[in-house]
């Protein structure tokens, strides 16, 4: 049975008129951030010791070029490459007898100058031996099954593999924006045993990034990850604590939700909503540090710095590794290459565009997929066994 639009419709137009309710406060609230921002009175040093001593138990990104600060589009050089890598996968499929997984990456390099040039390349693998389906620890023998989350970051590491191959196999020459969707950061980690930071961040994402950080020694190499109409409040948060009337901030204790809040007037808000209004067109942000705990505890010199970039009518979240982001020459090549991919890409980054349509996987292709494994095992005589759930759900019985 198909969705009830009709019962959805009643539900539908009640959301509306409560967003339209809403638009008088939030605007209110967006120019209290703004004020807060561009507020001369704000001394950045006692406020960088504010937000190191606060107790706050959302991320409040740490300050390092300021917070108002606005720097204009870079000029392009005339030759140069982008490359980008985005991937898909197919999970572990736990009503079938067979357990394997699927990752698929797309990858692209796009020449532009004096000798332009494209190539584009899918690469599936299937991963199915034992040793790829779980994560085991290196004495006690315990065990984390690759799926889900865990895969997830399995393949955000495969995506970065994949753009360190393709940088090192370009000639030094031209300068080179690498490219990757979404965020530098392995989120959700620590949910897990020390054993799975181990093998997916240790000697899996920081080895791509240390990689990358020594291709950058013979050639003018930056990397950056590109988030499309971000989400993140790093820098909203950091304006809360500069309202705090408290010397440190400790929302759960000073300012417990019943009683209000001192920050409440800026509820609501997000970081793009700040840097719309105070950026134009090509214009990125000051630089930031995030205040990730996984990226303090373990990425070291790879510290994610992240700018918002002003892209038409969207603003973008930049991150970059500290290595790039204190290198004005890279800086200054992942900002103008960035929006230059955006111009061609009609607000988003062509290199990424492409590198997802070589990677995605449909849903048409989930099914050829089971169906190819499933005609294997029976071509080689071995039994095919689904639950009864998963057989339930392919086979209409009404």
């Amino acid at each position: 049975m198909s969705l009830d639009l009709t019962a959805v419709a009643a539900q539908v137009i009640n959301m509306i008129s409560g967003l339209k309710g809403k638009r008088a406060e939030q605007a209110q609230h967006l120019q209290n951030a703004l004020t807060t921002l561009s507020d001369t009175a704000i001394d950045l040093e006692d406020l960088k010791k504010k937000i190191k001593a606060a107790k706050t138990t959302w991320l409040v990104a740490e300050i390092y070029e300021g917070l108002n600060q606005r720097y204009p589009l870079p000029p392009l050089p005339p030759d140069f490459t982008v490359i980008a890598a985005d991937g898909s996968h197919i999970d572990v499929d736990r009503h079938q007898n067979t357990h394997c997984y699927l990752i698929n990456i797309g990858s692209v390099v796009l020449t532009y100058g004096s000798q332009p040039d494209a190539a584009l390349a899918s690469d599936p693998h299937l991963y199915a031996d034992d040793k790829d389906l779980v994560l085991t620890h290196p004495t006690n023998g315990r065990e984390q099954a690759v799926e889900g989350n865990i895969l997830g970051a399995k393949r955000s590491v495969e995506e970065c593999k994949a753009l360190v191959a393709l940088a090192a196999s370009l000639p030094p020459q031209n300068p080179i924006l690498a490219l990757l969707d979404g965020t530098l950061i392995l989120w959700g980690l620590e949910a897990f045993p020390d054993f799975v930071t181990d093998a997916l961040l240790i000697n899996g994402m920081l080895k791509c990034l240390d990689a990358m950080k020594k291709l950058n020694k013979d050639r003018r190499l930056a990397l950056a990850s590109y988030i499309s109409y971000p989400r993140t409040t790093d820098v909203l948060n950091v304006l809360r604590v500069a309202v705090c009337p408290n010397d440190i901030p400790d929302c759960d204790k000073q300012c417990p939700p019943a009683h209000g809040r001192d920050c409440a007037g800026l509820n609501g808000v997000r970081d793009r909503d700040i840097f719309m209004d105070l950026l134009e067109d090509g214009e990125r942000s000051a630089l930031f540090i995030s205040p990730s705990k996984i990226v303090k505890e373990y990425y070291g010199d790879h510290k994610v710095y992240f700018f918002y970039l002003r892209v038409g009518d969207e603003i973008a979240r930049v991150e970059i590794p500290q290595w790039a982001a204190e290198n004005k020459d890279l800086l200054n090549l992942t900002h103008t290459l960035i929006y230059d991919q955006c111009q061609r890409g009609q607000g988003y980054p062509v290199a990424l565009s492409e590198a997802h349509e070589q990677a995605v996987v449909t849903g048409g292709d989930r099914e050829n997929f089971r169906e190819l494994v499933e005609s294997t095992l029976t071509g080689e005589h071995l039994a095919s066994v689904t639950s009864g759930k998963s057989l339930s759900k392919r086979t209409r019985w009404v």
